[in-house]
Formats: C-alpha cells, structure tokens, sequence
C-alpha cells in the first residue's frame, strides 16, 4: 500500500510522514530530500540553478539515492548539507523544472519498487502525480503564522523573515507549470494549525486501517 502525504512546509508533513510508517512498519520515502540533494549538487558544480538542462544533465549523471533516513550523493551521505540556507534558498527553482521533476520522480517511483512497492511517501506532488492511483492520500496544511513558526522553532530564523521566504515558496510551488502544489483529487485534508503530532499521526493510522477493512 502506498500512502501519500502532500503540503506545504510547516504542516509538520516530515515528522508526521516518519511517525506513520513506523506504526505501520513499512518504508518512508522524503522526495523533497531527492531536490535537495538535486540543489545541492548544481550548487556543487558551480551551475546556475535556472540553467534546466544544465541541473538535469547534472542529476542524471549522479546516483541520488535514500538509504534510510539519510539521503546520499554519489555514495556521500549529504543529509545534513541538503538542510544548508544555500540549498533552502535555491531548491524551489530547481524543482520547478519539469525536467527536473521528471527525473527525480523516477528515482523515486524506482525506490519505492525496490522497498516491495509499498511505503509511505511525502512531498508536493505525490497523491497527484507520483502515485496518482496511491489507495490512501492525505493532504496537511496549516495556517501561515503556524507554519512560520513551527520553521522559526526549527531552523532559529525570524519568523517574520521565515513568512517571507514562504510566502515566495507557497508562491512559485503552486504557480510552476509542471506539478504544481494542489489537493490531490481524492484526498483526506487535514488543517494541522491546533493540533499535535501524536493526533495527526492517529488521525492518518485511523484513516489507513479503515481503508483496508473495506
């Protein structure tokens, strides 16, 4: 079973994703973690990040690859420099290239295969492209103040500033041709503003497992 949780950063959509596959046992796959290690590599190699072709030629000739909960480059374990200001800052116009996008969502489709074709699977796209026919899609949000702050708590920076920087994301995210940032159709919205963790990962487990008892 594939189980596709899409939204925007700040909905707690990471925590969330991890939490659920480990009450379900099976494989959790970060696909934006597949764009940061994409960022980062076009960084790496001094490219300009609105250059497509270039960033594509440069994802196809590297293996991008998530063992784990750490995501690797060329068999470097690149998990923590994926998280850098630098790659933040760029990663939402790589990703918006459908070139790109195209690429990665092959890996990542591939990945899920080799992990025996079921997992959970978090991103932006995934209930409405990757795994379109995904038997279980839930959609997280959150409202911006909420988002912003969760980051702020994260990352130190301002949440005045985070706000800006998500506002620009949310922005090019949904307005990018390819794949945009949508409710997938079919898909179970759940606004995460004035909830816990532990109450989102039980509303999803609850979802799951009705499913299957049909």
């Amino acid at each position: 079973m594939i189980i596709s949780i899409d939204g925007p950063a700040g909905t707690g959509k990471s925590t969330v994703s991890r939490l659920v596959a480990q009450r379900l046992d099976l494989p959790h796959l970060d696909t934006g973690a597949y764009y940061r290690a994409a960022t980062l590599l076009a960084l790496r190699k001094g490219l300009d990040v609105n250059d497509e072709r270039a960033v594509t030629a440069a994802v196809n000739a590297s293996l991008l690859d998530q063992i784990g909960s750490r995501m690797y480059v060329d068999g470097e374990d690149v998990s923590h420099l994926i998280r850098s200001p630098e790659v933040s800052a760029a990663v939402s116009v790589v990703s918006a290239h459908g070139a790109v996008r195209e690429a990665l969502v092959a890996h990542q489709r591939a990945w899920v295969r080799r992990h025996g074709g079921s997992a959970v699977v978090e991103g932006r796209d995934i209930g409405s492209i990757v795994f379109p026919d995904a038997p279980v899609k839930v959609y997280l949000d959150a409202s911006p103040e909420v988002r912003a702050a969760r980051r702020s708590a994260e990352t130190g920076q301002k949440a005045t500033e985070v706000l800006v920087d998500q506002e620009r994301r949310d922005h090019i995210d949904s307005t990018r041709v390819t794949s945009p940032l949508r409710i997938p159709e079919g898909a179970t919205v759940i606004d995460t503003s004035d909830m816990q963790i532990d109450e989102v990962v039980g509303a999803i487990v609850e979802l799951v497992e009705s499913r299957l008892s049909r």
